[in-house]
């Protein structure tokens, strides 16, 4: 019988199965292995999320994927409550550094501005803009 596995397109929870395999594969690789996704909000008092970061704590670093601050509400200090909140949290899991990518258009002068040094930089990605990546150490 041929051996002919076909492509498809997969679901929300087919790649959490892809994401659970790799992290397995990793854990058997590298001593100490860590993987724990980590979800901060910040909601107005309706209960609605009004800014939120998604990072996951990986070995001995964080990697901030997400960092959304609702428009109305850019410029009052709640990116930096969050980004402060995260810094703690990797701290208290013993993580030596965070990373992070953002977009010429989104938020690069943020980052630095709290410690991030620029790392990479990807020109015309997306065409016209750029993609940055940034690093932070962390004193433990």
């Amino acid at each position: 019988m041929p051996y002919n596995p076909q492509i498809h397109i997969g679901t929300n929870e087919e790649a959490g199965y892809v994401r659970k395999k790799l992290i397995e594969y990793n854990s058997e690789h590298v001593p100490n292995g860590i993987y724990e996704e980590i979800t901060l909000c910040l909601k107005n008092d309706n209960g609605d999320i009004i800014a939120g970061l998604n990072s996951a704590v990986c070995w001995n670093w964080m990697e901030i994927d997400i960092l959304w601050v609702e428009e109305n509400n850019r410029k009052n200090g709640l990116g930096k409550r969050l980004l402060a909140e995260a810094e703690k949290i990797a701290r208290s899991k013993k993580c030596t550094f965070i990373k992070l990518n953002t977009f010429s258009f989104q938020a690069p002068e943020f980052y630095k501005k709290y410690g991030y040094k620029e790392i990479a930089i990807i020109e015309n990605a997306p065409l016209g803009s750029n993609h940055y990546y940034f690093k932070k150490d962390l004193i433990l």
